[in-house]
């Protein structure tokens, strides 16, 4: 406990770049209790600095920090900055994560912190979710397995932790650092693999986040470099030999695969 800091149970980190619509649509759906929750936005360099005004037309009430990066860096500095804050600035039990434009259930946080109280060996927590593209009307689901054993085989096929969903406890960034910069596109597979070789993980079977299928998303424009930074998070932190080949197989057919047939197996395999 740090004396004269601000103490929250829970601190939601939202990276945006030029979409302060989505990041309305996001924070609508942020339900906590009032006083214990604190929303940590960086805004990465937008075109048009994001202002507090421009977030309360019907969310007064909110809790939100706003660091803003003068220029553009990225995702995985947009999301370390936050973390670096949130070690220097105030204490926390819990962080989460959502994307400009993803949607949480109204329940999401209440269910996910009650879950991490009554199993206090779980450090990093996810759950199911839909994912929603508005413009086409499609809508397909993610389930993944549920258990830290079966997560850790699974992750040397597809990273089952959809970022928007996760919630650790605070103290995985002391023991695991931040995001890893040397992955990029894969920050978040590489920062999951270096949690789950230290703590026990789980996904809750539930749907409890909406997450945007985005065209001009970074994993999509970047989709070979991100191929390319996953197969190196498994050669450094795939520990069994013959998973870890077999996870590189996969990665290269991948590469070989358009990915609009990729989006159309996982929409048919959904339901």
């Amino acid at each position: 406990m740090n004396p004269g800091r601000e103490k929250y149970e829970l601190c939601v980190l939202i990276p945006c770049y030029n979409n302060v619509a989505g990041l309305r649509k996001s924070l609508k759906s942020i339900i906590y209790d009032k006083g214990k929750y604190l929303i940590v936005i960086t805004d990465d360099g937008s075109k048009d600095e994001i202002k507090r005004e421009q977030l309360f037309q019907n969310n007064e009430g909110l809790p939100i920090h706003i660091i803003r990066l003068a220029t553009n860096k990225g995702i995985t500095i947009a999301l370390n900055s936050a973390l670096e804050w949130i070690t220097e600035n105030i204490t926390c039990d819990y962080i989460a994560r959502l994307d400009c434009g993803d949607v949480c259930d109204p329940q999401r946080f209440y269910k996910q912190i009650e879950f991490l109280r009554v199993n206090p060996d779980i450090y990093l927590l996810g759950s199911w979710c839909y994912f929603e593209d508005v413009e086409k009307k499609i809508r397909y689901k993610h389930r993944a397995p549920e258990h830290h054993n079966e997560i850790l085989k699974a992750l040397y096929f597809r990273n089952v932790f959809i970022h928007p969903t996760i919630i650790a406890k605070s103290e995985v960034v002391k023991e695991v650092g931040l995001y890893p910069e040397e992955y990029p596109f894969a920050e978040d597979y590489a920062w999951f693999w270096k949690i789950a070789n230290k703590f026990n993980t789980c996904i809750i079977p539930m749907y409890l986040v909406v997450s945007e299928i985005n065209r001009t998303g970074i994993s999509r424009s970047n989709r070979l470099k991100q191929l390319q930074s996953r197969m190196a998070v498994l050669k450094k932190f795939g520990y069994k030999f013959a998973l870890r080949k077999l996870g590189i197989l996969k990665i290269r057919l991948l590469m070989l695969i358009p990915y609009p047939f990729i989006l159309f197996v996982k929409r048919v395999i959904s339901f």
